[in-house]
């Protein structure tokens, strides 16, 4: 339960970053309240995996889901750049990211 946990917090992670394009800091009800929201869902579930996962861990697995997920909503939603680069960066995190669940001890 504890990855699943933590799983979810990175995808309100994404929800909540999303949410701030669309609240256009924070001058839009519906946004800002969602914004928030998953802010508060996003941090109550790493929170719970944190119990029980390495702070690192779970630290670092919260974050790069939270930035692989903005930027592939960023490219889909709001037609960022796409290029060759940015590709590899984000297999680098994704690399990273299964590095330390095969590595960890939990």
């Amino acid at each position: 339960m504890k990855w699943l946990f933590l799983i979810i917090a990175g995808i309100c992670e994404v929800g909540w970053a999303i949410g701030l394009k669309y609240s256009q800091g924070f001058t839009k009800l519906v946004p800002s309240v969602l914004t928030v929201s998953g802010m508060i869902a996003s941090f109550y579930f790493l929170s719970i995996a944190l119990k029980e996962l390495p702070l690192g861990t779970a630290y670092a697995i919260w974050t790069g889901i939270g930035t692989i997920g903005t930027v592939i909503l960023g490219i889909v939603l709001f037609k960022e750049p796409i290029d060759i680069i940015r590709l590899i960066c984000i297999g680098f995190i994704v690399t990273g990211i299964i590095g330390l669940k095969l590595t960890g001890n939990t």
